[in-house]
């Protein structure tokens, strides 16, 4: 288990408690490979990891080859309709069996064609029967546990992870009236940003940067948010009243081309948004007539991967146009990416200097404090 400096430590004590009280996280948990070891240790090889929206794999046999914490995993939609997660590496001599994305009724290894089932088990493995003592049943792939909750997967690198229940606390009942499981992915865009996997979900989750780093783009459409809020649960929530949908640009609120409410959603919540950060990868943002999500995963303290989802309720993807207004709320999505990105990268660069230091959050900042509290309590594995 990597040890963590005393300094650091120190440093990261700072972090503890209410968000009007504790620091920013020290600049080398975006900095250090030290800190992004313990980090794979702790938060991606432990508890639970956000792996998107559970309708990518919609259909029997879909499969998606994917690394959690650097461990490369493959998910798959089985004919009996369970999604199930497990070590993309051979039994025999660990190869990569999957890659990429597709549908599959076998999933085989291309070294020596060892051939594994949906659900795990060896099915064929070529010439092994001159094996003294060989028994297909001793070398099915590796399992995970995984979870389909409000139309989020979910998976554990654990042999036992905590509850789920216990993990996720009161979100579910906070987020309910949104029916976050009946809503269905029509974008999803995946990229590359060059800084923290930490901070780019963090600037997703703070009001406080909007009209310096989008005054033109989207700060008219936020009002300022509702106080911050204490839930019990891995997850931060923050809400906020908008003129119009938080899902299109301000130049975009009256051309007619916004997409219907949700039908279920009442008083304040048919104009406004509820930003939530379920720890550690998922920065979600819950509108009136959409939900959008990022999907954040380190490729090393430098660098991360990340995975922009857009839902909508079937019933307004059933409209006839549809996709001409939708192409509309894509648009807002990735002109406000390209006002982040370039201001993270540059963040990024700063958080390098020797001289960079803690700082204080706003009380624009609450669920960015929150996830700080959360973070520094698993790195230091209390």
């Amino acid at each position: 288990m990597t040890l963590l400096p005393d300094l650091l430590v120190e440093k990261l004590e700072r972090c503890l408690g209410e968000y009007e009280d504790n620091w920013t996280l020290p600049p080398e948990c975006y900095t250090s490979q030290e800190v992004f070891t313990a980090e794979q240790e702790r938060i991606f090889h432990q508890g639970w990891v956000g792996i998107g929206r559970a309708d990518r794999w919609a259909d029997p046999g879909h499969f998606a080859a994917l690394e959690v914490g650097g461990v490369p995993i493959v998910v798959v939609r089985g004919d009996d309709g369970e999604l199930r997660a497990f070590a993309n590496s051979c039994r025999h001599r660990a190869a990569k069996i999957m890659e990429g994305e597709g549908h599959c009724s076998r999933m085989r290894c291309r070294f020596h064609f060892w051939t594994y089932a949906q659900d795990g088990r060896l099915v064929g493995a070529p010439r092994m029967q001159k094996t003294p003592g060989f028994n297909n049943a001793d070398f099915g792939l590796v399992e995970f546990s995984v979870v389909e909750w409000e139309g989020f997967a979910l998976v554990s690198l654990e042999e036992n992870p905590p509850p789920f229940e216990r993990w996720v606390g009161e979100f579910s009942q906070i987020h309910e009236p949104w029916r976050g499981e009946e809503l269905v992915t029509a974008r999803r865009r995946e990229f590359t940003v060059e800084c923290n996997w930490k901070s780019f979900a963090e600037v997703f989750n703070e009001y406080y940067h909007l009209p310096y780093v989008h005054p033109t783009s989207i700060d008219a459409t936020y009002n300022a948010p509702d106080p911050a809020e204490k839930v019990a649960g891995a997850f931060a929530t923050h809400f906020g009243t908008t003129e119009g949908t938080g899902a299109l640009l301000d130049s975009q609120q009256e051309n007619g081309q916004k997409l219907p409410v949700m039908e279920q959603l009442v008083g304040r919540l048919r104009a406004g948004v509820r930003y939530s950060w379920i720890f550690p990868n998922l920065a979600v943002a819950y509108g009136s007539d959409a939900l959008w999500m990022y999907e954040v995963h380190p490729d090393g303290p430098h660098r991360c991967q990340v995975t922009m989802w857009v839902c909508f309720p079937q019933s307004t993807l059933d409209l006839a146009d549809f996709a001409e207004k939708a192409a509309i709320y894509f648009e807002r999505f990735d002109a406000a990416l390209d006002e982040d990105i370039p201001m993270l990268e540059q963040q990024f660069l700063g958080q390098n200097s020797p001289f960079a230091q803690q700082g204080r959050h706003s009380d624009l900042e609450p669920n960015v404090a929150c996830f700080a509290d959360w973070y520094v309590n698993r790195l230091l594995m209390r």
